[in-house]
């Protein structure tokens, strides 16, 4: 089942409960998904334990965004071996709310060549994902991400080869951050047509049909990445429609979230709308 829904909260979410006034402010939107942000740290309240039986009853997927502090490519062995550690806290967390994918970002390659920097987020990949099978957590699924900066490990090719470690892996793919990244470069169905058969032809069909999304637009310098910006936007790309064209003459059904600047959820419902109208 495909879904739809914000990363995190929306201005409009104001003051409402979370996780008791979630299912119906989703619904209202049309929205069936929701990505719980630990961005800044895992920190689960004991309410959250709610969440996997309420998105039961109301249809949800919910899926877990883990910290950004996260560096699967550092220099530094410390760094690397944290970063094992907080996917766990990340994949225990996700346990906790009632979600398969944890999102992971890749980290820097600035200090090193790409191929280093990929050799090493591999391994730490690799630690990582046997740190879940020793504990219980086997079902939780590792989504690397790409990135927007230019200087970070991230292009699609490089998050590819990043799922090559584990075949229960599935790609991040945010294509605000790629269009970033290559300063404009989506521009047609085509662009994403292209991307689309890269991930079937390097991890297969079944993992295409599965991978889950991050769509955004978003601001760029030279370096990549300035800042997420909303539909309202009309300078900086991507243009969602073509994406869903080709996801919905393709069947398939990611787990797509929306992370727009504060109109996530308005924003996942306008993409939701435009593709039950194709």
């Amino acid at each position: 089942m495909i879904s739809f829904g914000p990363g995190g909260n929306s201005i409009s979410w104001g003051k409402l409960k979370f996780p008791a006034d979630l299912p119906q402010y989703l619904k209202d939107l049309g929205l069936n998904g929701y990505e719980v942000e630990c961005g800044r740290g895992v920190r689960i309240s004991e309410a959250a334990s709610a969440l996997p039986k309420l998105a039961e009853e109301h249809g949800l997927y919910i899926t877990l965004h883990a910290p950004y502090f996260i560096s699967l490519s550092s220099v530094e062995e410390e760094k690397r071996e944290n970063s094992v550690e907080y996917i766990l806290q990340s994949a225990k967390a996700a346990k906790i709310v009632g979600a398969r994918k944890i999102v992971v970002h890749s980290g820097s390659c600035s200090k090193m060549s790409r191929a280093e920097a990929c050799f090493l987020a591999k391994q730490t990949l690799a630690n990582a994902q046997k740190a879940l099978d020793e504990n219980g957590l086997s079902d939780i699924i590792i989504c690397p991400e790409t990135m927007g900066k230019i200087n970070q490990l991230g292009t699609l090719e490089e998050v590819l080869e990043l799922c090559g470690v584990d075949e229960r892996f599935l790609p991040t793919v945010d294509f605000g951050h790629l269009n970033a990244r290559t300063l404009g470069g989506i521009k047609t169905r085509e662009d994403y047509a292209g991307m689309l058969d890269l991930i079937e032809n390097e991890l297969g069909f079944e993992r295409l049909k599965n991978m889950h999304i991050h769509f955004s637009k978003i601001e760029y310098t030279n370096g990549g990445e300035k800042r997420h910006l909303t539909f309202a936007d009309k300078q900086f790309g991507p243009d969602f429609k073509p994406l869903l064209e080709e996801i919905h003459k393709r069947k398939l059904e990611p787990s797509i979230i929306c992370e727009s600047d504060g109109t996530q959820a308005e924003d996942a419902a306008e993409m939701k709308k435009y593709y039950e109208s194709l």
